[in-house]
């Protein structure tokens, strides 16, 4: 009887003791190894970041849709615009000196027997006072001995300010001179509708191809 006893007592003592040895987890199950860390599952790890996300302090560049032209800035001029500013008018052509000159021309002349009539087309080209070989004119050695002797024929000055001109009618005809004479250019138009009008044309007769307005 006093062994069994003992017998109960060793096995309770050996039960206890391997109870005392075993560490209790709370859930049964073994406890994690100490320094490691477990991480749920989906979670990312510190320090890394998901993918296309920007990271911090970046910009991500405009980008321009391909084809579209870009707006001009306020107040400026598309290069394809049109503009409106007109072209400066040409200079006026001055007046001849009167009296002999070098008789250098090259001159285009037209004479109508009316504004609307069929037009005579001369050309008038002279050196010295000579008429050249290019001229087609009826009389081109008066036109250029006329020329020599006074150029400012085919160019006269306007009639001062408080001299009247006479009203006297020549008719009909009318007349251009173009060109240039002793490098001075000249653009000058010829009527008969008035006393002043009437003496230019009888001056100019020689260069004209007719005299006094009389075709």
């Amino acid at each position: 009887m006093r062994k069994q006893l003992i017998s109960v007592l060793l096995a309770l003592a050996a039960t206890g003791g391997l109870a005392a040895c075993t560490p209790n987890t709370g859930t049964g199950q073994p406890s994690a190894t100490p320094g490691t860390a477990t991480g749920s599952p989906g979670t990312s790890s510190p320090g890394t970041s998901s993918p296309g996300a920007s990271s911090p302090g970046t910009e991500t560049p405009a980008t321009e849709t391909p084809g579209t032209p870009s707006s001009p800035a306020p107040g400026s001029t598309p290069p394809d615009a049109e503009t409106t500013v007109p072209a400066p008018a040409p200079p006026a052509a001055s007046p001849l000196p009167s009296g002999p000159g070098a008789g250098d021309a090259e001159l285009s002349i037209t004479v109508k027997a009316s504004k609307d009539g069929k037009a005579a087309n001369y050309t008038l080209v002279c050196k010295g006072g000579a008429a050249m070989a290019e001229s087609q004119h009826p009389n081109a050695a008066a036109a250029c001995t006329s020329l020599k002797d006074n150029a400012a024929i085919v160019n006269p000055a306007a009639p001062p300010k408080g001299i009247s001109c006479t009203q006297q009618y020549g008719g009909p005809q009318v007349a251009t001179v173009t060109g240039e004479v002793n490098g001075t250019p000249v653009e000058t138009s010829f009527a008969l509708r008035d006393g002043c009008q009437i003496g230019a044309w009888n001056a100019a007769k020689d260069i004209l191809g007719a005299a006094g307005g009389a075709l």
